[in-house]
């Protein structure tokens, strides 16, 4: 059964809404690790719209199971991440307008930069993923860059309108994590997985982690974050 890191970036959106203190990304990776998370997910972004460089070298302080930071390629960034080093760095695509992430690092066509930040980060001894959508090409070219990991963008299956175009994507994830174990890399996936849609992204053989931030903390404003992971980590390994 698959892992499940919890990202925690939402819980600091909250906090920067109004420019305070609260709520605590440090409370939540508490409360998290309590209720069963296997890692705490935290991006650290160029704008710093939410993730604090001070928030990420506190977690790194009280973490009891695993860091794992998003980051994009900016070396102001990578040098940030280099000092913090946490467990695992996962590298992703960053524009600034964006709401969210939008799609998968296009390892092809950025190859040697990503290939030089995954020489640095491997060199410091921090576990590499790519975060990609699941497309032979990206996949070929991910394990050619050296990272040990990837993590299959799942976006266009979490937004399908119809059971037969959210089958055909689930189908190509299917695809995915056989030919990236095939090429010798640990798989993991995320990005707009809920409680309604996880299961079968879960039953998939091969899948190592699971990454979930916003259905999680939104789920928390309800229930609680404690029960909100506790429920995602049942459906997750049942």
């Amino acid at each position: 059964m698959p892992r499940l890191g919890v990202n925690i970036d939402h819980i600091a959106t909250l906090r920067e809404a109004r420019k305070i203190s609260d709520p605590d990304p440090l409370r939540g990776v508490e409360i998290a690790e309590k209720a069963g998370a296997d890692s705490i997910v935290a991006h650290l972004r160029q704008d710093r719209r939410h993730i604090k460089e001070n928030d990420v070298f506190e977690m790194r302080k009280v973490i009891t199971t695993r860091l794992n930071m998003e980051m994009s390629v900016n070396a102001e960034i990578v040098k940030l991440v280099l000092k913090i080093k946490p467990n695992q760095a996962t590298l992703v695509p960053e524009n600034r307008q964006e709401i969210t992430t939008e799609g998968g690092l296009d390892v092809v066509s950025n190859f040697q930069q990503i290939k030089k930040v995954v020489d640095d980060l491997k060199t410091n001894d921090i576990i590499v993923s790519l975060f990609i959508n699941p497309q032979v090409n990206q996949i070929e070219a991910s394990k050619q860059t050296g990272a040990e990991a990837i993590e299959l963008h799942t976006g266009e299956y979490a937004n399908a309108s119809t059971a037969d175009e959210e089958n055909k994507y689930l189908q190509e994830i299917r695809e995915a994590v056989v030919l990236g174990l095939n090429s010798g890399l640990i798989v993991h996936a995320g990005h707009g997985l809920n409680y309604k849609n996880v299961r079968r992204i879960a039953e998939i053989n091969g899948i190592e982690e699971l990454n979930i931030g916003h259905s999680i903390i939104s789920e928390a404003i309800f229930v609680g974050l404690e029960n909100a992971v506790s429920q995602m980590k049942k459906l997750i390994t049942l």
